[in-house]
């Protein structure tokens, strides 16, 4: 087996797998949609492919990259690109900018909660595309027929969907698995009026517990039971059905029925 380089073993440690494949940097930035001057954050910028690409549809961008060594390289290769601004920094440490902004990366898939965290608090973003583990994708977006309590709690104010799927052989070094392309869309007026957003929240944690195996069991205290009763009969829901399957509609149904 052949001896792991000081540099591999970095890239393990930040886990470092770039896209060597242009056709997948295509196909994120096609999905990112990027519009001229618009400010895009990228996160894990890397020999900073992405970067160029972002930049060449008039983007500015802000190319986040915390290896001291990748981030001296990109800054070289983009010299020439005055609407590239280089970050040797950590992006979860960044402050989010004042003005609209997205977010684009083939994030690091240690920290791909972290960093979906990290934009569902940004007030001013607007969308983030994100690179990830497929099976992350596949289970935020609901593409496994089950929906995931962060997908459902925030399902008013966001949108999560699947843009596409990016093969391990797209990468260098190759991964263990393939990835998926998460996109995540601020909703331009939520589904819920702002003052109910907390009470569905505590319905959609309560019904998260696990309490009784279903939906209907972690809700029963809750609730009278005729109540209750009609709110799954309207929404389409047997009082067997697991927490997992219910669809965000559902949720919302049961939600406006039960306030």
């Amino acid at each position: 087996m052949p001896r792991r380089t000081e540099r591999d073993r970095s890239r393990r440690v930040l886990s470092q797998n770039f896209l060597a494949d242009p056709a997948a940097l295509r196909r994120i930035v096609q999905a990112a949609r990027p519009e001229p001057d618009d400010l895009v954050l990228e996160v894990g910028a890397g020999p900073g492919g992405l970067t160029r690409a972002l930049a060449a549809r008039g983007c500015r961008v802000e190319a986040y990259e915390i290896d001291p060594e990748l981030a001296g390289r990109l800054a070289a290769g983009c010299a020439d690109l005055p609407r590239v601004v280089v970050r040797p920094a950590d992006f979860l440490a960044a402050p989010a900018p004042d003005e609209p902004f997205a977010v684009v990366g083939n994030i690091p898939w240690a920290l791909t909660a972290r960093v979906v965290d990290w934009c569902l608090a940004a007030p001013g973003l607007r969308s983030a595309t994100l690179l990830t583990q497929l099976e992350y994708a596949r289970k935020r977006t609901g593409d496994f027929d089950r929906w995931s309590r962060l997908t459902i709690l925030t399902w008013p104010r966001w949108r999560w969907r699947m843009a596409g799927r990016v093969p391990r052989s797209a990468f260098r070094p190759a991964p263990a698995v393939d990835a998926g392309i998460l996109r995540l869309d601020r909703r331009a007026a939520p589904l819920l009026p702002s003052g109910q957003l907390p009470g569905y929240e505590r319905m959609v944690r309560r019904g998260f517990t696990g309490a009784g195996g279903s939906l209907y069991a972690s809700l029963r205290g809750q609730h009278a039971p005729a109540r209750l009763d009609a709110a799954f009969r309207a929404a389409r829901l047997g009082r067997d059905t697991p927490v997992g399957l219910v669809w965000p509609e559902q949720w919302l149904a049961l939600f406006r029925l039960l306030r």
